[in-house]
Order: structure tokens, then C-alpha cells, then sequence
């Protein structure tokens, strides 16, 4: 597969030797919302004083079970840069295979700027701990990380948007377009509502998923 493909021309069907090393990279993109979701609704419940109306995700890597997120944040973006690989193989030299990965991996990236740089905490959790009056030094890289992280995430699905046009799945494209602009609005109600700023945090890991899935069911462009 050349890197000059015109959008026009048929790409040939790899060997299934090929196909499978594809679908192996591809498997970490669509594994990589709901294994860090589970991991995280699992330790939620789990975990004393974690209240999901109060308390983010990421402030689950904090505490002595807080290793279990870190490891979390760590595998998830390790999945979403396997993801990122299966994307450029399966989307070639289309302008979807050239940035749409480029911008996942960005994304993949911010979870490990996260394990390495944990939220503050606060809001009761963890348990008995006293909620931090001043953002410290690692809780404002943790932050930056993540909305640098999912900004690089809306514009991958609009990106990815244009290849699944491409490819003739143009409902699939107009929600790829609309998705972004729910997470947005999630974290922008971030200050009311810590809900909010979850589930838009979700949708856009479960809409990834939903993409990498459909464009790894349809590998050759038309």
C-alpha cells in the first residue's frame, strides 16, 4: 500500500497473514473505552468513600489501592496507541489514516501523562483525606493531559468521520461528527456536575470503540 493512494483508487486486500497482525492492533483500539470504564465503575463501587456524583475517575489512582487506576491509565493507553497502529494500516494514505491515528495516539498518550501525574484529591475521596485547597503541581499536568488528551480525541472522530463517508457509511459519519460536541458540552458542565463530565468522558471512549469497530469490519476502501 503506497503512502500517495488516492482516496479514488482500490487498495488491494492484504495477505490474511497481514489481516490478522491488523486485526490484532485493531483488537487494542476497541478494547481500549471498556476496559478502562469496567476497570473503573469495578474500583468505584468498590472502593470506600468513591462516590460517582462527587468523584472522578482518575481520583481512584489515588490511596493504597490507587495502583490499580495507575495500572489502568497505563494498559488503556497502551490498547489506544495499538489502536492507532490498526487504524493507519487498515486507512492507508487516505487523510483519515494519516491524522486520525496521529490524534488517537495523542489521546493514548494522555493516559499515561496521567498515571504519571495523579489528580489531587478531594470531595471525600480518598477516604479521611483533606481536600486540597490549591491545585498542585501534578494535579494541573494530570488536568492539562486529559483535556489535551480528549480534545486530540474530538478531532479524531471528526477526522474519522471523512473515512466512513468515504466508505459510504454517511449515518455512522453524521454521529462521528455529533459525538465530539457531547463530550465537549459533558466536560463544560464539568463544574456543575462531576456525572457530566464522566459521561461525556465515556461516550467518547465508547464511540472510539463503535468506530474502530465498523472501520475494522470494512478494511478496503470503495
Amino acid at each position: 500500500m503506497t503512502p500517495t493512494l488516492n482516496a479514488s483508487q482500490h487498495v488491494a486486500p492484504a495477505a490474511p497473514a497481514s489481516r490478522a497482525a491488523v486485526r490484532r492492533w485493531l483488537a487494542g483500539g476497541i478494547a481500549a473505552g471498556p476496559v478502562f470504564l469496567a476497570a473503573g465503575v469495578a474500583q468505584g463501587v468498590a472502593r470506600d468513600g468513591f462516590d460517582f456524583s462527587r468523584n472522578a475517575l482518575s481520583q481512584l489512582a489515588l490511596g493504597e489501592a490507587g495502583w490499580v487506576q495507575t495500572v489502568n491509565f497505563l494498559l488503556t493507553g497502551t490498547l489506544l496507541l495499538m489502536g492507532a497502529v490498526g487504524l493507519r494500516r487498515v486507512l492507508g494514505g487516505t487523510p483519515g489514516g494519516t491524522w486520525g491515528p496521529v490524534l488517537i495516539g495523542t489521546f493514548g498518550a494522555s493516559f499515561w501523562a496521567a498515571a504519571v501525574f495523579p489528580a489531587d484529591a478531594g470531595a471525600g475521596f480518598p477516604a479521611g483525606a483533606r481536600d486540597a485547597t490549591v491545585m498542585s503541581g501534578h494535579g494541573a499536568v494530570h488536568m492539562a493531559a486529559g483535556m489535551a488528551g480528549y480534545l486530540a480525541l474530538c478531532a479524531a472522530l471528526v477526522v474519522l468521520a471523512g473515512s466512513l463517508a468515504r466508505r459510504g457509511h454517511h449515518g455512522w459519519a453524521v454521529a462521528s461528527r455529533l459525538v465530539p460536541v457531547a463530550v465537549l458540552a459533558g466536560f463544560a458542565a464539568s463544574a456543575a456536575s462531576v456525572l457530566a463530565f464522566t459521561a461525556g468522558a465515556g461516550l467518547g471512549l465508547v464511540w472510539l470503540t463503535v468506530v474502530t469497530t465498523r472501520l475494522a469490519s470494512d478494511p478496503v476502501d470503495h
